[in-house]
């Protein structure tokens, strides 16, 4: 495999503390030629918790952005590599839950900054109150559990680490918590919900190792005028003709491409394969 020539032989860091290299690196490894490595003690949960004790700092690619340029100033590198997950509504069909995950890469030599991306429906984000155990092992059951871990707390806003018990990952440990949780609780309802940490989270680490490929086929989109890597879309301009009345419709025409490095740009004219839009897409044909 010939590996750009930024890359090849390169260290990169990687900003995690819950086992994210077992998907990320051997992509980039393989991809762009560079060792991937994992500093020692490094925090992550100083940026943000998905158990909400700490407040995520910035949007999803500040956070990770800064999880990047902290790793490079705690180690001297050049190179890092930093990911962030959210999960939400998806952005097209609001009733329908997702899973964003965006993987960085700062190059500090070259001045590059690039972002893969995946969205995917596919997760078991999820949440309940429940008041007994049996309904906290229904929840478990429906999750995926004990392959995908748990967590269980005092309230869906805890304040502290003593509030919330994380990682759990067998019956045992799910039926301890609950109890303990339930005896402790005020109301007599405990909060429990799925534990999104990469480590514990198998589906959420599948749309990790995507992201990671889209990162890579970016890094793979050469620019036409200078050949730096990251030849990235932009922006997507509407108005797809209608294939009956010819009218424009919200469907994408043209994708511009435009390099960070250079400034050079490029309009690629039907980038989804398609010259007509079918009049079901049209309003005025189908308004």
């Amino acid at each position: 495999m010939n590996h750009h020539p930024l890359f090849t032989n390169r260290v990169a860091v990687l900003a995690t503390m819950h086992h994210k290299e077992k998907v990320i690196a051997p992509i980039l490894e393989q991809e762009l030629g560079i060792k991937v490595v994992v500093p020692k003690y490094f925090n992550t949960d100083r940026f943000g918790t998905f158990t909400r004790e700490i407040k995520r700092v910035g949007t999803q690619i500040e956070a990770a952005r800064l999880k990047a340029e902290t790793v490079l100033t705690m180690t001297g590198e050049t190179l890092a590599i930093a990911s962030e997950g959210t999960f939400g509504p998806h952005p097209g069909s609001p009733f329908i839950p997702c899973n964003r995950e965006v993987v960085i890469l700062l190059d500090k030599t070259n001045g590059l900054e690039i972002i893969g991306q995946e969205i995917s429906t596919e997760t078991n984000f999820n949440h309940r109150i429940v008041n007994s155990l049996e309904e906290a092992q229904d929840f478990a059951d429906t999750i995926g559990f004990p392959e995908h871990a748990l967590v269980v707390s005092l309230s869906s806003s805890p304040r502290s680490q003593d509030e919330i018990i994380k990682g759990i990952k067998t019956r045992e440990q799910l039926v301890e918590a609950v109890q303990f949780g339930l005896n402790s609780s005020k109301d007599g309802k405990v909060y429990i919900e799925t534990d999104m940490r990469a480590l514990y989270n198998p589906t959420r680490m599948k749309n990790i190792a995507a992201s990671t490929h889209d990162l890579v086929r970016k890094l793979n989109h050469a620019c036409p005028n200078c050949s730096c890597p990251g030849f990235e879309l932009v922006q997507r301009i509407k108005g797809l003709p209608c294939a009956y009345c010819h009218a424009p419709t919200q469907l994408t025409i043209a994708a511009v491409y435009k390099c960070q490095k250079c400034g050079f740009s490029k309009e690629k004219l039907f980038p989804d394969g398609l010259e007509k839009a079918d009049p079901a897409q049209c309003l005025y044909c189908n308004p």
